[in-house]
C-alpha cells in the first residue's frame, strides 16, 4: 500500500449468522479474552469470507482458521468453530494461502457445515483481534447478519511515546510494604496481573535494583519479593495512578494470602525430610520417574509455528478451565503463567529465529526457571515446578500427545519422585494411592497443596537418596513425624498398624453413624442433606448418608450443548435421581445460567456486569416456554411427596409470585392434586432483609453463601484481583445469614445452607446459633459434619453467634469458632 497508513477499518460479517459477544463463546479462552477482543458469529451457511481487505498472514494445515493483517496493521484471527483442530482439516477447504492479498467478501474457507456441527464441540465462531495497539468497536450483537453487512470497525490506538507527550498521560508510584505470609510468589503474581487487566497504564514493580513488568507473572517471580520486603509500584499512562493504587492496595491487604506466622523457608534440602500434607501411611514404594518429550530444533516456518502455539496454549487453558475445590486456585496461577506477557515473548523470539514451537516453549521456560532460582528464595523456588507442569503440557498439545503417562498404581502404592507436578497427582489413582515422598519440592508447592486437600500424606525435600529405594520396597510414610522408615522391623510395623487402624476406625464409626438421623448433643434435630449435581452424585450422598437433596443444580443438563434438552430427557434425569434418593427430599433447583455460565442456544445482549444482570430466575421469567417445559419435567419425574422446587436469585416476593402461579398451572395441567413445596434460595442482601416477608409465602429458604458473599462484600468471585476478599464468614454476611433465621422462625418455616459454607464443620456451630436447621453439604462432607454437629450444644451454637455477628473480621469469627470447639 502507499501513502499514509488506513487507520479505521470496517469490518464485515464474514458468513450469514447470529452476531454475538465473544462472552456468550462457550471456551474461556475466547470467553475471557484471552487472545483480545473480537466478537463472534454462529453461522447458518459454510463458507468463511474476508471481513475486510488485508493478507493472509496463515493457514493452518488443519484450513480450520486462518488469521488475515488489515490494512491498518490489525491482526485478526477467524476460528471456526470450537476445538475444530482435532478434526485433522476433514470437511474444511482452505481457498487462500499465506501471502495472498484478498478484499472484503473472498472467501476464505470452505467448511461442511452439517458435519462441522456434527464433530466439533460448537459452531459458533469467534473472530479475535490478536495484536495490540488497536481498539475493536462493535455494533449491536443479539441478531441475525448477513455476510457482508457491517458488525465492527478496528481503529489504531494512539502511539504510546505520542500519547506520553500530552496532558492526559501521568506518572506515578507509591511504595509499599509486602505482608503476604510468603511474598509474592505464583498465586499473589497471578492476582497482581489479574489487578491490572482493567487499565492501560504500563506498570512496574521496582524491589531494589531489579524492576519488573507487573503484568508478567514470570517477571514479578524474578523478583524475588518476600514478606516485609519494600516495593516500589509504577506506573505511566492516562490511567497511572488508578492502577498503580489498585496495584498497591491489593499488596497492602495481603495478596490474598493468610496471615499469620511465617514458617521457615525451606531449603531444598538432603538432611531430612519435610511435611507437605499431615498422615500415616503404610506401603510399597514406587518410583516414578519422568522424562521429557523430544522436540524438533528448528520449524516450518515462522508463521505455522506461532499459530500452533497458540492453539496448544488455548488447549491446554480450557482445560483448567475445569479445575474445582483446592486445584481452581492452582488453575488460576497457571492460566496466568500461560498468558504472560515475558513467556511468550522469549517464545516469540525464537520462533522468529527459525525454531519450532516445542523448542521455543521448551527454552522461554527454561529461561524463566532460571530467573526464579537466581533469586535463591526456596518458596518461589517451588514454583519452578509449576513452569515445568505447564511446559510438559504445552508440549504434549503441540506434538499431539497425552505427555507422560503415570504409572499404574498397586493398592496401598506409596510414590517416590524427583519432585511431582500437579497434572501428575491429578491423573494417579486415589484409590490406591497410599502416599508420596519427593526427594526435592517444598511444603508449599501446589502438588502438596493437592495432596492435603485430597488427604493424601506427603514428604517433600527428602533428599536424593530416597531415589535409590526400590520398588515393591515396605514403607512407613510418617508424614506428621516427618520420617519414613525403609524396611521397617515388625514391631515398627505394628505400632504404625495400630495408629493406622485407629485413625480408619474413627472414620468408619463417622461413615456408619452418618446413616442415622442427625441430632446435637442436646436432641435438637438438624438435617443434613446433600448438593447434588448428577446421577452419580446421588449415589455417592446416600452412600455417604444424606438425609436428602438440598440442592439439585439442573444446569448441569443445559450446558456445553448445543440446543436446551428436551421435556423428556429432563424428566429422565430426575427421575433417576429420584429413584436413587429413595424416599429422601429432593430439593430441585429450577434452570440457574446467565451470569457466570451463558449457553449459546440462549443468545443474550452482552452485559457489562453478568452477575447482576439475567440470571437465575430473572432468566426464567424472560423465557416462561423453558419454565414451564422445565416444571412439567420435574413434577412428572419426581412424586409430589419426595419433589421439592427452588428458585435462585430471589431478590422479593415479585420474583416468587409468577412462577408460583405458572407452578400451579402446570400442576393442573398434569393432574397432580398433591401440592408441591416451593421454596427460595436466598441468595441477595435483598432477600436476607426481606426474609420475613418472603417466608409468608415461600415455603422454605435457602442461603446460597457463595452469592450471597460476592453481592455482600462487593466482591466478584470469578475476578481473582478482588477474589481474596470473599469469606462466607464475614460478620456482614453472618448478621444477614441471621435475618433469614428469624424470618424463617417467624412464619414457621425451615431454613437452611446450600452454599459452600454448609460443609464446614467449623462453620456448622454458628450457622445452627442463627437459626439454620437444615445444611446441605458435599457427599464426602457428611459423615464429618454429623459427627460434629451431634458434639454440639444450642445454647452454646447461640452465644457463639451471637459474638461471631460482633466481630470484626472472618479470621476472628473463626478464632471463636476454634476456641468453642475446642
Amino acid at each position: 500500500m502507499s501513502g499514509m497508513m488506513i487507520e479505521v477499518v470496517k469490518l464485515v460479517a464474514p458468513f450469514a449468522g447470529w452476531l454475538a459477544p465473544l462472552e456468550a463463546v462457550p471456551d474461556p479462552v475466547f470467553a475471557e479474552r484471552m487472545m483480545g477482543d473480537g466478537f463472534a458469529i454462529d453461522p447458518i451457511e459454510g463458507v468463511l469470507r474476508a471481513p475486510a481487505a488485508g493478507e493472509i498472514l496463515s493457514v493452518p494445515a488443519t484450513a480450520h482458521a486462518v488469521t488475515l493483517r488489515l490494512d491498518n496493521g490489525a491482526e485478526l484471527l477467524l476460528h471456526i468453530g470450537l476445538e475444530t483442530v482435532a478434526l485433522g482439516g476433514k470437511g474444511f477447504v482452505a481457498k487462500v494461502a499465506a501471502g495472498q492479498r484478498v478484499a472484503a467478501g473472498d472467501p476464505l474457507i470452505e467448511f461442511d457445515l452439517d458435519a462441522v456441527a456434527e464433530a466439533a464441540k460448537a459452531l459458533i465462531t469467534p473472530v479475535v483481534l490478536a495484536s495490540e495497539g488497536y481498539v475493536l468497536t462493535l455494533e449491536a450483537t443479539g441478531r441475525r447478519v448477513e455476510a457482508g453487512e457491517s458488525v465492527a470497525r478496528i481503529a489504531r490506538a494512539a502511539p504510546r511515546e505520542a500519547s506520553r507527550e500530552t496532558a492526559n498521560e501521568e506518572r506515578f508510584e507509591r511504595e509499599v510494604i509486602v505482608s503476604a505470609a510468603h511474598g509474592i510468589h505464583a498465586r499473589p503474581a497471578a492476582r497482581i496481573t489479574a489487578a491490572l487487566r482493567p487499565f492501560v497504564a504500563e506498570v512496574a514493580l521496582i524491589a531494589g535494583d531489579k524492576q519488573a513488568n507487573a503484568r508478567s507473572t514470570v517477571a514479578l517471580l524474578g523478583l524475588g519479593v518476600g514478606r516485609d520486603s519494600a516495593v516500589r509500584v509504577t506506573g505511566v499512562g492516562a490511567d497511572a495512578r488508578a492502577a498503580v493504587d489498585a496495584v498497591a492496595e491489593l499488596i497492602l491487604s495481603g495478596l490474598g494470602e493468610e496471615g499469620g506466622v511465617v514458617p521457615a523457608a525451606p531449603a531444598i534440602r538432603t538432611q531430612g525430610p519435610v511435611c507437605a500434607s499431615p498422615g500415616l501411611a503404610i506401603g510399597e514404594a514406587l518410583q516414578l520417574r519422568a522424562a521429557d518429550q523430544d522436540v524438533p530444533d528448528n520449524g516450518a516456518n515462522p508463521a505455522d509455528e506461532r499459530a500452533a502455539l497458540d492453539a496448544a496454549l488455548a488447549k491446554v487453558t480450557g482445560h483448567l478451565a475445569g479445575a474445582r475445590g483446592a486445584a481452581a486456585a492452582i488453575a488460576e496461577a497457571h492460566r496466568a503463567l500461560l498468558e504472560d506477557p515475558e513467556l511468550i515473548r522469549v517464545a516469540g523470539e525464537h520462533i522468529a529465529a527459525g525454531r519450532s514451537a516445542g523448542f521455543a516453549w521448551r527454552a522461554a521456560s527454561g529461561q524463566a526457571a532460571a530467573a526464579i532460582r537466581a533469586t535463591g528464595d526456596a518458596l518461589l523456588m517451588e514454583r519452578v515446578a509449576d513452569l515445568k507442569d505447564l511446559e510438559r503440557q504445552v508440549i504434549a498439545a503441540l506434538l499431539g500427545t497425552d505427555g507422560e503417562s503415570v504409572p499404574a498404581l498397586r493398592a496401598g502404592t506409596i510414590l517416590i519422585a524427583d519432585d511431582l507436578l500437579p497434572s501428575q497427582f491429578l491423573s494417579l489413582d486415589a484409590a490406591s494411592l497410599a502416599g508420596i515422598c519427593t526427594a526435592a519440592g517444598g511444603p508449599t508447592s501446589h502438588v502438596a497443596i493437592l495432596a492435603a486437600s485430597a488427604g493424601v500424606p506427603m514428604l517433600v525435600a527428602a533428599g536424593d537418596s530416597v531415589l535409590a529405594i526400590a520398588d515393591r520396597t515396605a514403607l512407613i510414610l510418617d508424614a506428621d513425624a516427618a520420617t519414613i522408615t525403609v524396611e521397617p522391623n515388625p514391631d515398627a510395623l505394628a505400632q504404625a498398624s495400630e495408629r493406622l487402624s485407629a485413625t480408619r476406625e474413627r472414620h468408619t464409626r463417622d461413615i456408619a453413624a452418618a446413616h442415622e438421623p442427625c441430632r446435637m448433643a442436646d436432641g435438637t434435630r438438624i438435617k443434613i442433606f446433600a448438593n447434588l449435581g448428577s446421577v452419580t452424585d446421588a449415589a455417592a450422598a446416600v452412600a455417604a448418608g444424606a438425609e436428602g437433596c438440598g440442592l439439585l443444580r439442573t444446569e448441569f443438563l443445559f450446558l456445553e450443548r448445543d440446543t436446551a434438552p428436551v421435556e423428556e430427557e429432563q424428566r429422565d434425569t430426575y427421575s433417576r435421581i429420584a429413584a436413587t434418593l429413595g424416599d429422601r427430599p429432593l430439593i430441585v433447583r429450577t434452570l440457574d445460567i446467565g451470569g457466570d455460565k451463558p449457553v449459546p442456544y440462549l443468545p443474550m445482549g452482552n452485559e457489562e456486569n453478568p452477575a447482576l444482570g439475567l440470571r437465575g430466575v430473572r432468566l426464567s421469567l424472560a423465557r416462561p416456554d423453558l419454565m414451564r417445559l422445565q416444571l412439567r419435567a420435574i413434577l412428572r419425574g419426581v412424586p409430589a411427596s419426595q419433589c421439592r422446587i427452588m428458585l435462585p436469585m430471589i431478590a422479593d416476593l415479585g420474583d416468587y409470585r409468577p412462577v408460583r402461579a405458572l407452578l400451579d398451572d402446570v400442576r393442573a395441567e398434569l393432574g397432580i392434586a398433591d401440592p408441591v413445596q416451593l421454596g427460595v434460595m436466598i441468595e441477595t442482601p435483598a432477600a436476607a432483609m426481606l426474609a420475613g416477608q418472603i417466608a409468608r409465602e415461600a415455603d422454605f429458604l435457602s442461603i446460597g453463601t457463595n452469592d450471597l458473599t460476592q453481592y455482600t462484600l462487593a466482591a466478584d468471585r470469578g475476578n481473582a484481583a478482588v477474589s481474596q476478599r470473599i469469606d462466607a464468614l464475614h460478620p456482614a454476611v453472618l448478621r444477614l445469614i441471621r435475618e433469614v433465621g428469624k424470618g424463617a422462625q417467624a412464619a414457621g418455616r425451615w431454613a437452611g445452607v446450600c452454599g459452600g459454607l454448609a460443609s464446614d464443620p467449623l462453620a456448622a456451630p454458628i450457622l445452627i446459633g442463627l437459626g439454620i436447621t437444615e445444611l446441605s453439604a458435599t457427599p464426602a462432607a457428611i459423615p464429618g459434619l454429623k459427627a460434629a454437629v451431634r458434639r454440639l450444644d444450642m445454647n452454646a451454637c447461640v452465644k457463639l453467634a451471637g459474638k461471631a455477628c460482633d466481630a470484626e473480621s472472618p479470621a476472628e469469627v473463626r478464632a471463636l469458632a476454634r476456641e468453642a470447639l475446642a
